[in-house]
Formats: structure tokens, C-alpha cells, sequence
């Protein structure tokens, strides 16, 4: 069977959030959908996977909510589905920073396109590519050259930030992670710590593989479900696969 496996993200403020929490479990539940949601003040995280009419009401679903029209939804497929189990939580942040004065929402950094990164990249333009992902992330693949932080969490960025070479400060610097959320904190970071040049990678590496490939990339992107990690193509390396 084909499923298709959905992530997307939207920091936007979000009140009553456990009549939100009911009623994406309750829409889950009945889609028969597997995976994890996450709700908080701050906005929502999802990773579901199902079949194609299931996906497709559930989008419909969420995007019904005004606050959620606007969420975009990244698809891959997969002849398995990477989840065992449908999770709707509450969470104080939908991706842990500690930063009370962060607001992504009204503080996002510019992004820059897979498309216009590698073309930085082909040109050879001075570009300094900032891995914001934990170190066993980074070790099962990275782009070319990249600094990372070799961080246990994403909660340590912000002082691990404070170690990296101030002549970074001048430079441009390109922030990525797996799929854009963790640079929707990481790079404003940046920008209260002094870094004048920060773009973060729109939809993280894997929008930028479904967009160019493998190009200036080595290894596999780590992925948190049974997947493991994908390919320059999106093709899996399923758990326990030979």
C-alpha cells in the first residue's frame, strides 16, 4: 500500500488548546492517520501518515481552522507507515528553545530557496552553512563544509552559539536543519546575538532535496520516525532494513 506521510509547521498564537487537541485526535482517530501532533501557545508541529483520501481530508481539516490556512504541508511516500502509534499533545513550545523574548512568528529571518542556495553554492559564493541539528544528526549526513554545533539538544543552541567565531558576525550565514522549524528559532538567535547576513534554509534539507538533490550533500538525512534517515531522492532507509 502507498502511504503518504505529511509534515508541516506554523508558529502562529494559538488559545483553547485542549478543544484544539480533541478535536485533531478526534479527526485523526477517524481518518485512521498514525504519527505525532504537537500543540502549543506558540503554534503547531504535525507528522501524519496515511493514504491519499485520509491525508486529504485531514489537510482540508486543518486547513479549515483560519489560524492554520496558511500551513504548508511537505509530502513523501512511503510503501510503509514510519509511525506506530497517533499522538496529539499540548506542549509548552512545538519546538524546545527557552527563549522567552522569541517570537518566530513576528521574528522571522529571511529565507533563502533550495534553488537560490545552490546556486550560492555553484557559484562558489562565500557562504557559511550552519547546521543547527544535533550531532547524531549531523553525523549521518550534513552539506559540504558546514559548521554545526555539535549539540545533545536543540535547547543548547543559543549558548552554543556564543562559542562560534565572531568574524561570523560579518559574514552571511545560511542556517538548515531537517525541516525548517528549528531555524524559525535559530536564526532570529542569531540575529539578537549580532549576526548581521542570516538567511534560514526554506523547508530545511528536505524541501531542498525534493527541489535539487543531493548537490553539495553528503550522506542521508536523519528523519525521527522508522524511516531512519532519506536520500538525496527521498528514498528511505527503513529500521532494521538490510
Amino acid at each position: 500500500m502507498r502511504f503518504i506521510n505529511l509534515a508541516g509547521y506554523k508558529f502562529v498564537p494559538l488559545e483553547r488548546l485542549p478543544e484544539l487537541k480533541a478535536g485533531l485526535k478526534e479527526c485523526c482517530g477517524e481518518l485512521g492517520l498514525k504519527g505525532t501532533i504537537l500543540v502549543s501557545p506558540e503554534g503547531i508541529n504535525i507528522f501524519v501518515s496515511g493514504t491519499v483520501p485520509a491525508v486529504t481530508r485531514f489537510k482540508a481539516f486543518v486547513h479549515a481552522d483560519s489560524r492554520l490556512a496558511g500551513l504548508r504541508f511537505r509530502q513523501t511516500v512511503s510503501s510503509h507507515p514510519p509511525f506506530n502509534r497517533m499522538l496529539v499533545k499540548i506542549k509548552k513550545e512545538i519546538i524546545t528553545l527557552r527563549v522567552p523574548s522569541l517570537d518566530p512568528a513576528a521574528q522571522r529571518a529571511p529565507a533563502v530557496t533550495p534553488a537560490e542556495l545552490k546556486r550560492w553554492l555553484d557559484e562558489g559564493r562565500e557562504v557559511v552553512l550552519l547546521d543547527t541539528r544535533n550531532a547524531f544528526e549531523v553525523e549521518t549526513g550534513t552539506f559540504r563544509d558546514a559548521v554545526h554545533l555539535n549539540l545533545k539538544s536543540f535547547g543548547e543552541f543559543p549558548r552554543a552559539a556564543d562559542k562560534l567565531d565572531k568574524s561570523l558576525k560579518g559574514k552571511t550565514v545560511v542556517t538548515f536543519c531537517t525541516g525548517g522549524i528549528r531555524c524559525e528559532k535559530a536564526a532570529p538567535v542569531l540575529i539578537q546575538k549580532g549576526f548581521r547576513s542570516v538567511f534560514q534554509l526554506e523547508g530545511g534539507i528536505l524541501q531542498y532535496f525534493e527541489d535539487c538533490g543531493d548537490a553539495h550533500f553528503t550522506g542521508r538525512c536523519f528523519v525521527f520516525d522508522q524511516r531512519t534517515a532519506l536520500d538525496g531522492n527521498l528514498n528511505p532507509e527503513l529500521a532494521g532494513a538490510e
